[in-house]
């Protein structure tokens, strides 16, 4: 007896690797810097480590130091968990910036513009866009703030000196992106020198910072500590460094085998993880300085940094505190126009694939903060420009989904990841720390609509 034909086996849906790899993002330095082969772990990681610094220093930018003023002063230690719940959640987000970047060879710009419709792309542009404006406006005020405090610069001529970073930028890459980073670094070691001695200074009570660190109901009950709360969050998690993270780490000339993948994004974990911890370090240690100086000593209102520079002195019996604390201020602000510059090429090439001299595409994406800077401190005046940068902060933390949920769609997607696509565990965790960030969002909203907006 014939047999029956048979029916063509069904194609193998399981797919091991991902899509082929997209164009490199900021080609000037796609994979500029050499992981040597056979090398031991220590060397490997030495070489992978750099990004992740970068990254970090959007956690410790003038926006933070606005929120975590005010949450200290206001407060005490009570938001400092707030401040170790979006710390973790940065790492896990920062984690899956690094699987993204390294298992497709796209940043979160591109795989947007390649993997969601045109109308989606353009409007995930715009609301970036948005964001890395609040950004840049924090970044830029908190610089000239720093520059105003160590030599009397009027703010409005501190936020043109800005523009000066486009061309640090320029010619630090000429010599290779190992010196940006090296910069970065540089200016993060002596944030940390100068609040080391702060804390010194300050001598806070051990027991009471420890306790900070463990959630209370009050955070989401308390409508204007909620309000600072969801600013700090807006302020260490942060949407434009979702898309810079995603493409710095392709600066790595690493293998671009499975296996080779695999490590890379082993060893660049660490560095982000290792960076942000730091981060984590002097961003409570703002918030703790605060509540130290401040809020026990009964100026329980010191909102603006202005305010908390001319006090810091006094307050703590050292002339030294005022100075370090402007010095701190000022390298902060300028290690995040470094990178939130970088962040705005990233995002403008790889939404609309549009490429232009770099000179001209970093004096736009900085003209785009400065000028805003300038017209709203020239209206408002000086007094109010700590409230711009917590304002700035709420912006961004309300702009944080719009980033997040793509970012996760796309790293839980074998189609797209292939073997590199997150476990079951780590794509749970994920839409439960997206979920917590848009449910926290939405109460703010309704309170303050509820409120009549004040």
């Amino acid at each position: 007896m014939s047999r029956l034909p048979q029916d063509p086996p069904l194609p193998d849906t399981r797919n091991d690797s991902p899509p082929p790899e997209g164009p490199g993002s900021l080609p000037e330095v796609f994979r500029s810097v050499p992981v040597p082969r056979g090398a031991s772990p220590w060397r490997k990681l030495l070489a992978f480590a750099g990004p992740g610094f970068l990254v970090s220093v959007g956690y410790m930018d003038p926006g933070n130091w606005a929120t975590d003023l005010s949450g200290g002063a206001r407060f005490g230690y009570s938001l400092l968990s707030v401040i170790l719940i979006s710390n973790l959640i940065a790492i896990l987000l920062q984690h899956l910036c690094v699987k993204l970047g390294v298992a497709t060879g796209r940043d979160l710009a591109q795989a947007c513009r390649e993997w969601h419709s045109k109308p989606v792309s353009m409007g995930l542009w715009v609301l970036c866009e948005l964001a890395i404006a609040a950004c840049d406006l924090a970044e830029v005020v908190g610089s000239a703030i720093g520059l105003q405090l160590l030599f009397g610069i009027p703010l409005v001529w501190g936020c043109v000196i800005t523009v000066l970073d486009v061309m640090i930028v320029l010619l630090l890459q000429k010599r290779g992106f190992r010196s940006v980073e090296a910069l970065v670094i540089a200016l993060i070691a002596t944030i940390g020198t100068c609040f080391v001695a702060e804390l010194l200074f300050a001598k806070p009570h051990l027991p009471d910072v420890l306790a900070g660190f463990v959630p209370t109901l009050d955070i989401v009950k308390n409508r204007e500590m909620l309000f600072v709360a969801i600013g700090i969050l807006g302020a260490t998690v942060m949407p434009h460094n979702l898309y810079l993270h995603s493409s710095i780490v392709q600066t790595r000339n690493f293998e671009r085998t499975a296996d080779g993948k695999s490590e890379a994004i082993k060893y660049a974990t660490i560095d982000s993880t290792f960076a942000l911890m730091l981060a984590l370090f002097i961003n409570g240690g703002i918030l703790v300085l605060s509540a130290a100086a401040f809020h026990w000593s009964g100026n329980r209102e010191v909102a603006e940094i202005q305010d908390a520079h001319k006090l810091l002195s006094p307050v703590l019996g050292v002339g030294l505190a005022s100075t370090l604390f402007a010095v701190a201020l000022l390298a902060s602000g300028q290690n995040s126009t470094l990178t939130g510059t970088l962040a705005g090429q990233i995002v403008m090439e790889g939404f609309l694939d549009f490429r232009m001299q770099p000179w001209l595409r970093r004096l736009i994406t900085r003209l785009v903060a400065v000028v805003p800077a300038v017209a709203v401190i020239g209206y408002y005046g000086e007094s109010r420009t700590t409230d711009l940068l917590v304002w700035s902060q709420v912006i961004l933390s309300l702009q944080l989904g719009f980033a997040v949920v793509p970012l996760i769609r796309f790293t839980g997607d074998p189609a797209k990841m292939g073997r590199f696509a997150n476990p079951r565990w780590i794509q749970a965790l994920a839409w439960f720390c997206a979920a917590l960030i848009i449910c926290l969002n939405l109460k703010l909203l309704a309170d303050f609509f509820l409120s009549g907006g004040q």
